[in-house]
């Protein structure tokens, strides 16, 4: 007779062994906690939401491209005292890291080259490519979390018109209501004042 092992028998942090040899980790009763997140081997770019880990799914090109267009753009003119960043975590709270796919850091919390992660009091700017894995969490979820954690400004970069380019959804923070208000959509130039001065030529994904 074959051994069965019940959900109960298994610690709360041990790994549960798939069919396929691999293993994950068992969450806690009460979900994972920040200082958890950062000690658990994990794959790349996986995030915490909730007390749950959200891993990431295959990208399209155009997420990829998008990044790297938006990433050239916000270099440019980046004052001295901001860095721009990307694909970083960000804490929000005891039970959310997310990470964006850009963001706009100060350079005082910058750290080293060792640094893992970033305090939402730190950052300026998150942006997220909206992918079709994770739209409720990149158009509604995120945006949300950041908002109510202070972060002042975020974009949403949506996959638009004949030619599959970027259109850019830019908000600004209510501090009041800890809401985003939004500033603008932006489809072929995205030429903006805040957070700093900033134009970025949207069609020149084309020629990435």
């Amino acid at each position: 007779m074959e051994e069965t092992l019940t959900a109960e028998e298994l610690p709360d942090r041990s790994p549960y062994r798939q069919p396929d040899g691999s293993s994950w980790p068992v969450p806690p009763p009460d979900g994972y906690t920040v200082d958890d997140f950062f000690t658990l081997d994990l794959p790349p770019h996986t995030e915490l939401i909730d007390g749950s880990l959200v891993f990431v799914s295959p990208q399209r090109a155009f997420h990829t491209l998008s990044i790297c267009l938006l990433e050239q753009g916000l270099r440019q003119h980046v004052p001295n005292d901001l860095r721009v960043r990307r694909e970083m975590a960000v804490v929000l709270g005891k039970r959310n890291a997310p990470e964006p796919d850009l963001l706009v850091v100060t350079a005082a919390a910058d750290g080293d080259q060792r640094t893992t992660r970033y305090q939402a009091a730190d950052v300026l700017l998150a942006v997220e490519v909206v992918s079709p894995d994770s739209e409720d969490r990149d158009r509604d979820t995120k945006p949300h979390k950041y908002a109510a954690a202070g972060i002042k400004h975020f974009w949403l970069v949506e996959m638009t018109g004949e030619r599959d380019r970027p259109m850019v959804i830019t908000y600004e923070l209510d501090p009041v209501n800890k809401t985003y208000v939004s500033t603008g959509v932006h489809h072929d130039r995205l030429k903006l004042s805040a957070p700093y001065d900033i134009d970025i030529d949207l069609t020149a994904i084309d020629e990435l």
